[in-house]
């Protein structure tokens, strides 16, 4: 009986750590694909836009070009920091529906930077098209990996670990990200510590700086 018993908790404890991985990844697709219905998608849409929900129109109705997208043929708008980011993901690029991956093409201008931000539900690995780009990661124990990476090389970020990128050649770095979620989620820490509200005497504090 006792033996019994034990088998019964190891596979309990087996099943919880497996319902766990389960839940940790985008869910498996039930079927080919899942080209979102834009209809009922729009219907259903909040401000904050969850991308394994879209609901599927029918496939009678799917075409070619629901499994293409064109848009990084060029580089997007540069921001102040000098980054552009062009994002495919489901809400641009329904063929990605229910796959559980992504894509990004970041373009980075001379002195340009891409700052200190993690994406807590995907790994991501970028590879560079053209130019030089200082990139890394910092690990849990606060250990930093990064070096200059050149035309050719690819590097991988870790799913939730803080990275970071700087273009310290002569010409505008570009570079594309694949991600194993349809929707990484992005938290940038400068915004995430200065412009999210958190108290200014608890920033002191902790940074031990003035306003």
């Amino acid at each position: 009986m006792s033996t019994q018993k034990n088998l019964w908790l190891l596979l309990s404890i087996f099943s919880l750590n497996l319902a766990i991985i389960t839940l940790a990844s985008d869910p498996d697709p039930v079927q080919d694909f899942c080209i979102p219905n834009p209809i009922l998608a729009s219907m259903i849409k909040t401000h904050h836009t969850f991308h394994t929900i879209l609901p599927c129109k029918n496939s009678s109705e799917v075409i070619t070009n629901d499994f293409i997208f064109s848009n990084m043929k060029t580089s997007g708008n540069f921001s102040e920091t000098g980054l552009a980011v062009m994002p495919a993901n489901p809400t641009n690029f329904p063929g990605l529906n229910t796959l559980g991956m992504s894509f990004a093409r970041t373009d980075i201008e001379i002195g340009g930077i891409n700052p200190p931000h993690f994406h807590p539900r995907a790994t991501e690995l970028i590879h560079v098209i053209q130019g030089k780009v200082y990139s890394g990661f910092v690990d849990s124990n606060n250990k930093v990996f990064a070096r200059i990476l050149e035309q050719g090389e690819v590097m991988v970020f870790p799913r939730g670990l803080v990275h970071f990128m700087m273009n310290v050649g002569d010409e505008v770095v570009t570079l594309f990200g694949s991600f194993n979620s349809q929707n990484p989620g992005l938290q940038k820490i400068p915004s995430a510590v200065f412009g999210s509200g958190i108290d200014e005497e608890l920033l002191q504090k902790a940074f031990g700086i003035e306003f």
